[in-house]
């Protein structure tokens, strides 16, 4: 056992403990969280333009700070951008994180002193409780993969402008860093592709033990590994035993990427997002992700069947209900007031506050009232393939047709197989039985002949690739949609079909 490993066993059992402190007492760590929010929120232009001062409590907090998207607090940003201190929080941010937005064009994310502890303590808290749990720490000796986005950072303004993942490198502790792979060099290649023959190049012949990254860019990575070497990858790697990611529902991939593996691995899963690191898996055990409620974020809880309504629900955590649907919406260190950040979550349990991340709020079908969610498809597919082993998929997207040449409308699943079905006809039937039992809007529509059962479409192997590359976005942590309520993405893909 090497001193990290060691080491890291009394740690874990640390943070655990003082972990337990707020599991056990939610309520009262939001509490400190909100009003510590409040008191810093009350000396800054956004705080006095929402009258912080006047509030006393979380009644107060609704009826003056509105829920807002990126667009709404821009003016705010832009402000910050220009050179002025207290916009949002005190001072001015450390760094903006840089995303790309569907309908704002690129988004500045405001990241301060106070909010990067809450990014870069939860992502080490994850792996600590996984060795508190399993007493496994050898992984921590070996060497550790991350696929990021490029830490290179231009300026807005004054402020350090960059991906998220990008900053967070800036951040790695120093015990981590020696360990971590790919170099700084090759970390800073912007072009996808390139960058992952130059991680190849380096990491082949590592003794890796560990592995972060999006699934679908890991996949792509085992791949390219594969065709090199003609084995797979647990005899390239021997000691690989831990996969941590986040962004999208693993399920769809995890057939193939163990396929790939070439033997099952734990696996770690993150809930976090340039806004902030919300929750991460505390437990291989337990359904659900532990919900961070006692670093510098107040959530607040829409039910999703409100979001759009002029005036809807905003409860506070012990206010929510397990199994029921919410839009996030968060309040933090990091200046972001009545913010949400776009997904959707479902509460698994409330002791301690355990969720599952069940979508988009804006990514649905609902072309005919049926309102399909990302949750909905993604367990259908789940039973597809359970049903059909021989099935392996790379990727899927769904989006509604319309106005089809001829016959009923339908959903159109766009799937992009590694190996196909035997029989396509019983695997889309399989997809669209679950669907319709997992929605019975969407089970209306077929019993009452307005619409006909999802057509699949078969792609190309690549074609999300090649997608993605075509607009720019291949690799790092961007994400093809789900699901979309129109054919901006379906008819863009479709050029790759087979």
């Amino acid at each position: 056992m090497g001193l990290k490993s060691f080491l890291s066993k009394p740690f874990a059992a640390y943070v655990v403990k003082k972990q337990s402190e707020w599991v056990q007492n939610p309520s009262r760590a939001q509490d400190k969280v909100f009003n510590n929010l409040i008191e810093v929120g009350k000396t800054t232009a956004f705080g006095k333009d929402h009258h912080f001062a006047d509030i006393k409590n979380y009644e107060d907090f609704k009826k003056h700070v509105p829920i807002v998207d990126y667009e709404q607090l821009r003016p705010y940003v832009d402000r910050i951008i220009k050179g002025e201190s207290d916009i949002l929080w005190r001072g001015k941010p450390a760094y903006f994180a840089k995303t790309s937005g569907t309908t704002s064009g690129a988004k500045y994310i405001p990241l301060t002193k106070d909010s990067i502890p809450n990014h870069i303590n939860s992502a080490r808290n994850a792996m600590l409780n996984y060795v508190h749990e399993t007493g496994n720490s050898k992984f921590l000796d070996r060497k550790l993969i991350f696929l990021s986005g490029s830490p290179i950072l231009d300026t807005s303004g004054e402020i350090l402008t960059g991906r998220l993942s990008g900053i967070v490198n800036h951040h790695v502790p120093g015990y981590l860093r020696r360990n971590q792979m790919p170099s700084y060099d090759t970390n800073c290649i912007e072009d996808w592709e390139i960058k992952l023959e130059h991680i190849i190049d380096e990491t082949l012949a590592q003794d890796m033990s560990l592995i972060s990254g999006i699934p679908p860019w890991v996949q792509m990575y085992f791949d390219r590994i594969q065709e090199r070497t003609g084995k797979s990858i647990k005899e390239v790697f021997p000691n690989f035993e831990m996969f941590i990611y986040g962004g999208v529902n693993f399920e769809p991939y995890r057939k193939k990427l163990y396929d790939s593996i070439g033997k099952d691995i734990p696996s770690i899963e993150l809930f976090p997002a340039s806004e902030g690191f919300f929750a991460f898996q505390d437990s291989q055990e337990e359904e659900g992700l532990l919900l961070q409620l006692d670093s510098g974020i107040f959530y607040e809880f829409i039910p999703s069947d409100e979001y759009f309504d002029d005036n809807p629900t905003r409860l506070r955590i012990e206010d929510v209900e397990v199994g029921k649907n919410y839009a996030l919406i968060i309040n933090s260190n990091a200046g972001l007031w009545g913010y949400s950040i776009g997904d959707t979550v479902k509460f698994v349990s409330k002791d301690p506050y355990r969720l599952i991340v069940s979508g988009r709020i804006k990514h649905y079908i609902s072309a005919f009232g049926e309102h399909v969610i990302g949750e909905e498809v993604e367990k259908a597919m789940k039973h597809a393939l359970e049903q059909f082993p021989e099935v392996k998929i790379t990727e899927f997207s769904v989006a509604p047709q319309v106005t089809p040449t001829e016959g009923l409308p339908y959903h159109e699943w766009l799937i992009s197989y590694e190996s196909e079905p035997n029989n396509p006809e019983e695997f889309a039937l399989s997809i669209d039985n679950k669907l319709r039992e997992l929605n019975t809007y969407y089970d209306d529509l077929i019993t009452g002949s307005i619409c006909r059962t999802l057509v699949v479409t078969p792609l190309q192997r690549d074609a999300f690739q090649q997608y993605m590359k075509s607009i720019g976005k291949l690799g790092g942590q961007n994400k093809v949609p789900r699901l979309s309520n129109d054919r901006k993405i379906a008819d863009l893909i479709s050029e790759w079909k087979k």
